[in-house]
């Protein structure tokens, strides 16, 4: 059982001249429970290396179990230092796609080539995508074999716009993630705010916010 998770190399926040990245309990919950369940992990980012870590995802309020465990785990340290290049991934080597979120996809992944055709072959090779928080942002530009965006008619998730009113970057961010699943057809649905929500429909999984992370990785496995 082969995953590939993909994460922002985009460290600035809009022009507010904060840093943003990705988040960090949502890369930390998922990839706990692909290896709990004996999967083999393959990390990758637009740029490579190391990606940006969200400064708000390392504060004590924002911490769990998961990335506490992760503050101790020198191996998962060393293979998020070292994302592969995007680029260099092919969809035939794995069996599972998972992006986490936080702010950074919003500007690098929804636009990126690499990304955008990642999804569209796991798609079409009938292999389970995954995304939680900001992450479905991916799913901005991408297709499914008839030319249409791919959530069109889906049941589909994600940060949603009171959410994103009340960490007050409504104003700051390129796009709303609720409002661009709306306008790509995707039949949107959530959880009261900061509430755990996951929706599945047929090979694309989708999570609303950090509390959902667990429950979307839980999700994808239930694919594979």
């Amino acid at each position: 059982m082969k995953i590939l998770m993909v994460l922002t190399s985009h460290d600035k926040l809009g022009n507010t001249g904060e840093k943003t990245g990705f988040w960090l309990e949502e890369f930390a919950s998922p990839y706990y429970v692909f290896r709990d369940a004996g999967a083999d992990i393959t990390l990758a980012s637009p740029k490579g290396g190391q990606p940006p870590l969200d400064p708000k995802s390392s504060q004590p309020d924002a911490q769990t179990a998961s990335t506490q465990r992760f503050a101790q785990d020198a191996s998962a340290q060393q293979a998020l230092a070292n994302t592969l290049k995007l680029q260099d991934v092919n969809a035939d080597d794995f069996d599972a796609l998972f992006y986490p979120g936080g702010h950074g996809p919003l500007w690098d992944l929804a636009e990126d080539t690499h990304s955008i055709a990642l999804i569209e072959q796991f798609q079409a090779q009938g292999k389970p995508v995954a995304a939680v928080c900001h992450a479905p942002a991916v799913l901005r530009h991408t297709k499914n074999a008839a030319g249409t965006p791919l959530v069109m008619g889906k049941q589909v998730t994600g940060f949603s716009n009171s959410e994103e009113e009340a960490v007050q970057l409504t104003q700051v961010v390129p796009f709303l993630v609720e409002e661009m699943l709306k306008g790509n057809g995707g039949h949107y649905s959530r959880a009261e705010n900061w509430q755990s929500h996951v929706v599945v429909d047929g090979l694309l999984i989708t999570g609303q916010n950090p509390a959902s992370s667990d429950a979307t990785a839980e999700a994808l496995l239930k694919q594979l």
